[in-house]
């Protein structure tokens, strides 16, 4: 095929097969463990309300691409925000430019791709009770996920406003709505974080023993408390998560004792780290996102897209 194929946010989001998008994550976050990724790390540029950020990519045996994303927050509701923008297909071969898509509904799933890698790796054995913390896109995506590919778990939804709750909880035909997000926090097996926030939602003194934490918010200010952050074993989607400053690296990691491990969670996915270990210790998942689950997730609706029909070619 020449010319570029072009998909509106519809027509990606008809593209983004979520079991072909988990497995392509798992293959960019091993990938990323074993260095065989190329990624620099998020560069910004910043407005006084948001930013821009920029995040090329290329992962062998799944592509080369570029995401362009703002991440802008709404200063009538504080706390919420939106991430909007592009991500652009290339050849990995030749460089020809192969695809045009929505940046805002990939990125919503490839995150939810690796929240969920994360809980599966990391949690306990028989864990059921997964709570998600959050009403916005990406809570909703990560809902449909879980309907999607753990539908008999136990499914909670807490967030500050009861109707939108209750909005993203009918994203998943079994969830329900908690009163507050201590009360959902307290006895889960795996909480998992989508929100804006500015400051922690999460505190260690709501965890109970054994507890999963992936978080994936978090772009202006911490989701965790230092305190949860301190008694769990960490682990990220690339060394950068704690190495960086934001927004390349995770609010939550800065400043991490000297010698304090972050391990990655592909070394896990691949068997090349035990993950979580013995007890009933707490883990967390720190995820930043990553270029390379932007190219996983292209990669899929790439190939989606021209199985299927989907789009509209250009010459560009």
């Amino acid at each position: 095929m020449s010319g570029v194929l072009v998909l509106d946010r519809a027509r990606t989001a008809a593209a983004l097969d979520v079991r072909r998008v988990v497995d392509a994550v798992a293959t960019a976050l091993v990938a990323i463990s074993r260095d065989a990724v190329s990624a620099p790390p998020r560069i910004a540029a910043r407005t006084p309300s948001g930013l821009l950020g920029a995040m090329p990519g290329y992962v062998p045996g799944l592509g080369l691409a570029a995401k362009l994303v703002s991440v802008f927050g709404d200063p009538a509701r504080p706390g919420r925000g939106a991430h909007r923008g592009m991500v652009a297909l290339f050849d990995e071969h030749d460089g020809r430019p192969l695809a045009l898509m929505d940046a805002e509904s990939l990125t919503a799933v490839r995150t939810a791709a690796s929240a969920t890698l994360g809980a599966r790796a990391l949690a306990r054995p028989g864990a059921r009770r997964y709570v998600v913390v959050g009403t916005g896109a990406q809570a909703r995506a990560q809902l449909a996920l879980l309907a999607e590919c753990h539908p008999d778990a136990e499914v909670v939804v807490a967030g500050r406003d009861p109707r939108r709750a209750r909005e993203a909880a009918a994203g998943h035909p079994g969830a329900r709505v908690a009163d507050g997000i201590e009360e959902a926090v307290r006895g889960a097996d795996v909480v998992l974080c989508c929100t804006g926030a500015t400051s922690p939602v999460v505190r260690r003194s709501w965890l109970a023993p054994g507890t999963h934490v992936s978080s994936v918010g978090g772009s202006h200010g911490p989701e965790l408390d230092a305190d949860t952050v301190g008694d769990a074993a960490l682990f990220a989607e690339w060394h950068g998560a704690a190495g960086s400053p934001p927004p390349a690296g995770a609010h939550e990691l800065q400043g991490l004792p000297p010698g304090r491990e972050v391990v990655l969670l592909g070394s896990v996915l691949a068997g090349d780290h035990p993950g979580r270990g013995e007890g009933d210790g707490l883990t967390v998942f720190k995820s930043t996102g990553h270029a390379a689950l932007d190219v996983a997730a292209a990669h899929v609706v790439h190939a989606v897209a021209l199985a299927e029909g989907l789009g509209t070619t250009v010459d560009l």
